[in-house]
């Protein structure tokens, strides 16, 4: 979860941006003078400090400054100044060591939308296979896959699954009457990846722009799954009432870019063609693999003909693992399917997903710095969810490994902060 810091002298204005920040799954601290503040800062390194600038004595200047040179700056990802619109102001807080310069009302929404120097993450459907609401799966979610990524001035989407529909309510709210682009990245077309789109309400308005990106072959594939999902077998509405200017771009190779960020594909073990992807962000590389079975390998032991195929599966299984290693070695964050516990894993073979165990193992190796257990089996409550938590906890600490593992939640905002600049 994220963390903000709130300084200002004005405890209605504190409560009004904390309150903001709460509704977005943030933990907000308070501070009422730069003092505070700074020992708050020192103790907790929050990812996001809002300052007002207009402090007595022009404190918003020199806590800039003092934060700035604080013995571990790595830790605050942004800094906010807030005054009154100013130019000189504005050129005064930046100078100062400010991130942003913002004028009141405040537009935090704009401003998190594009973080500067680094990245920002919201899991919207964390689920596997088909919805699942209810209490008990209250706590994790039961949307189906969908993951917002913002970075370099980009809003990507990471699939359209159910999870879709909350999201565009959300760029809705935020957008209002400005044109909203966004591009929506499909792993593939099983319906848990796609279910959700014809929910998403961006795709409806005439002023919004919406990229769909896929494998090769997409153009025709996307196009058709798409839209037969619209036959009015199955949908009151087909895909030719969204207004919104929509097109669907066919990825030709590995390397590629949504504007300025690049963005790798590595085609993954799922039935059916399916593909992960890897964002490189100032705050560090973003790997999304919803769906892979790691390790996949016949179960039992066997002779003759059977044992050559076996070792044929098991040769593969083993050159795969290490491509899906390379892909995402010393990612900051790994999104990786983690749907079975152990017992389950051994009978469900060849249905294209991961025992959550195997994705400790192969994050640990690749050094990754930060592991989401995502595509959480439909049949698993949050209690079992956090079951397998603490389990990959306890494993990644026997192998004394720094890697921090979660599970994905509905809902969880991680910004990435850039590496600190060498001097």
């Amino acid at each position: 979860m994220s963390t903000g810091l709130v300084i200002d002298e004005d405890r209605e204005f504190r409560r009004g941006v904390a309150s903001w920040l709460r509704e977005r799954d943030w933990t907000v601290l308070e501070a009422e003078d730069r003092a505070a503040g700074l020992e708050i800062s020192r103790q907790h390194a929050p990812h996001l400090v809002v300052c007002d600038l207009l402090q007595p004595r022009g404190e918003g200047f020199q806590f800039c400054r003092d934060l700035r040179q604080a013995e571990d700056p790595a830790h605050r990802c942004l800094i906010v100044a807030t005054g009154n619109g100013c130019a000189p102001d504005r050129f005064d807080s930046l100078e100062a060591g400010a991130d942003e310069y913002l004028a009141r009302p405040l537009d935090f929404g704009k401003f998190l939308a594009s973080p500067p120097g680094g990245a920002w993450l919201k899991f919207w459907g964390v689920r596997g296979s088909i919805p699942t609401p209810g209490t008990e799966t209250a706590h994790y979610g039961g949307n189906t896959s969908c993951v917002e990524v913002r970075a370099g001035g980009e809003i990507i989407i990471l699939d359209s699954g159910s999870g879709i529909h909350p999201l565009g309510r959300a760029l809705a709210a935020e957008f209002k009457d400005r044109p909203l682009r966004v591009s929506v990245l499909v792993t593939h077309t099983h319906w848990d990846h796609i279910q959700g789109f014809p929910f998403f309400m961006p795709a409806y308005e005439e002023k919004n722009e919406v990229a769909i990106i896929g494998f090769e072959g997409a153009r025709q594939g996307l196009q058709s799954a798409l839209s037969n999902q619209m036959d009015s077998l199955y949908f009151p509405i087909s895909m030719r009432e969204m207004r919104s200017r929509i097109s669907i771009l066919e990825v030709k190779g590995p390397d590629f870019k949504i504007g300025a960020v690049p963005v790798r594909a590595q085609f993954v073990n799922h039935p059916g063609v399916c593909a992960g992807y890897r964002l490189a962000t100032p705050g560090g590389g973003i790997s999304y693999l919803p769906d892979v079975e790691l390790r996949p390998r016949p179960a039992g032991q066997s002779q003759g003909a059977a044992a050559v195929l076996d070792a044929a599966h098991r040769r593969l299984a083993g050159e795969h693992d290490e491509k899906v290693l390379d892909f995402i070695r010393d990612s900051e964050v790994l999104i990786l399917d983690s749907q079975y516990n152990p017992d389950e894993r051994a009978s469900h073979i060849g249905w294209g997903h991961s025992c959550a165990q195997d994705s400790v193992a192969l994050a640990i190796k690749a050094k990754v710095k930060r592991l989401f257990m995502f595509h959480h089996d439909p049949d698993h409550d949050d209690e079992e969810i956090s079951r397998m938590v603490a389990r990959a906890r306890r494993m990644a600490a026997r192998r004394n490994s720094a890697l921090v593992v979660d599970a994905a939640r509905e809902g969880l905002a991680v910004v990435l902060q850039p590496a600190p600049k060498k001097v």
